[in-house]
């Protein structure tokens, strides 16, 4: 059974799903959904962050739910990750981002937490600056490398991305060549030191642990790039979502557009029957975290599956509880439970 957790507009959606048919619930109503994620080796436990009240967690799945035990200093959390190099009694280490910018991190799922190094220290932290809120910043997305244990990633929207190799006590600036706006960070689970960013200037790869960065844009026509999704069993296989524009991808008119890259090809963009690009804010992706093939896009008011490496799509056709605009600036967490 797979569930997909993502948000709309005032709350939390869960889908459980087979393929391309899912049961739909709605929780945490009323709260401003950031980031969702799941324990990969426990995922009945669930983490959500919210803008308004904070970081939640469930022990089922996203039966019931509870805030998280005290030591994050601010409200508004923006990004939570769940380490697979490091793990305490059998559960992942917890990283939760805030705004503003500051990394927690909890090694008992959550009950307590302690501050990460002090990113103000960080020489760019001048220039961090979140354009809709200009006044600051946040941490968009946390990567832990799940080959290094205590080397973390963490991108600040809008200005750096940096890295800890010792578990957030210290962390070391962004790069000359790399991304400044990142939004999200993927790490292969079967390929060491190969990153995956996905940014408001542009797609970028580096294969040494993010010492190097270039871009890798051929055939991308759009290059305001939102999310990313690379296949479980495939690091060569990769789909991405992008856009003209921030505004394209998040305003009106809204354009956006499905991208897809296998080994030795350029980005080829999806035009098959249902992603018409015409009117659609920016997709969110995931792959599904053990099934090699499987990816998933919450796009628009749609759901969409496929079981062939992204060449494909179909709908998941599911009951919606009511009508919702649905908040692509939340990830996408898949989490396979029993």
């Amino acid at each position: 059974m797979t569930k997909l957790y993502f948000a709309i507009e005032d709350g939390l959606v869960i889908v459980t799903t087979k393929q391309h048919d899912g049961q739909c619930k709605l929780d945490l109503m009323g709260h401003q959904v950031r980031c969702v994620a799941a324990d990969a080796l426990q995922p009945e436990l669930i983490y959500c962050g919210t803008f308004d009240s904070g970081l939640w967690r469930s022990d089922d799945g996203g039966q019931s739910w509870r805030p998280a035990g005290p030591g994050i200093h601010y409200s508004s959390i923006h990004s939570v990750a769940v380490s697979r190099a490091e793990r305490s009694e059998g559960r992942g280490v917890v990283y939760a981002g805030t705004e503003p910018s500051a990394i927690f991190r909890s090694e008992n799922s959550g009950e307590t937490w302690r501050a990460c190094g002090d990113l103000s220290v960080l020489p760019s932290s001048s220039e961090w600056s979140f354009p809709p809120r200009p006044e600051t910043h946040h941490v968009r997305w946390i990567e832990p490398d799940p080959h290094v244990p205590g080397r973390l990633f963490a991108a600040i929207e809008a200005g750096a991305l940096i890295r800890s190799y010792d578990a957030g006590k210290t962390w070391l600036d962004r790069t000359p060549d790399g991304p400044r706006d990142t939004h999200q960070l993927w790490i292969h689970p079967s390929s060491p030191n190969r990153l995956y960013s996905e940014a408001g200037d542009g797609y970028f790869e580096s294969h040494d642990g993010g010492a190097i960065w270039r871009h890798s844009e051929e055939g991308l026509r759009h290059r305001y790039v939102w999310s990313l999704a690379v296949d479980r069993g495939d690091p060569e296989t990769i789909m991405l979502s992008a856009a003209s524009s921030a505004r394209a991808s998040h305003g009106e008119p809204a354009e956006s557009h499905l991208y897809r890259r296998e080994a030795n090809s350029d980005w080829k963009e999806l035009r098959n029957a249902p992603l018409s690009p015409t009117g659609r804010h920016t997709a969110i992706l995931a792959a599904h975290p053990n099934e090699s093939g499987w990816f998933y896009a919450v796009w628009e008011n749609e759901v969409l599956c496929s079981t062939n490496g992204g060449a494909n799509w179909e709908k998941v056709e599911i009951n919606w509880p009511r009508a919702g605009v649905f908040n692509e600036q939340c990830a996408l967490a898949v989490a396979e439970i029993g």
